[in-house]
């Protein structure tokens, strides 16, 4: 029997491409029991909470420093009165942004769009694992 997505989920391809992972690759995770996809019909829905789940397992041992520009996946959006929070799944890191509400407004930002996260700080901090 089919579960019905929840509004958070990210469709299979955007949750491939937020990993930096073929589709193929997530179908494979699902056989072996690695992940679990909501589905309606044949589509396949990863909940925004496994997605995030994944990101942190892969990002424990990644060796490299991020670029100022980072392309990925919306995963959650909050909003409040004036203000707003526009959570990215982009490759193995998770981009928090706040912002006006009305700019996400405009945007009209919502989970499972593709969107690019532009860093612009005074300070970077540069880690290696293991």
């Amino acid at each position: 029997m089919s579960q019905v997505p929840d509004a958070s989920g990210v469709q299979i391809g955007a949750a491939a491409q937020a990993l930096g992972v073929s589709v193929d690759t997530l179908r494979r995770w699902e056989r072996d029991g690695r992940i679990t996809f909501d589905r309606v019909g044949n589509r396949r829905s990863l909940p925004a909470a496994e997605l995030a789940r994944l990101l942190r397992e892969r990002g424990t041992n990644t060796r490299s420093s991020a670029r100022n520009r980072l392309t990925g996946v919306v995963v959650a959006v909050q909003r409040d009165g004036v203000m707003a929070q526009v959570d990215l799944a982009c490759g193995p890191f998770r981009i928090v942004s706040l912002m006006s509400r009305e700019a996400v407004d405009e945007l009209d930002l919502k989970p499972g769009d593709t969107a690019t996260a532009s860093v612009k700080a005074t300070t970077v901090v540069v880690e290696r694992s293991g």
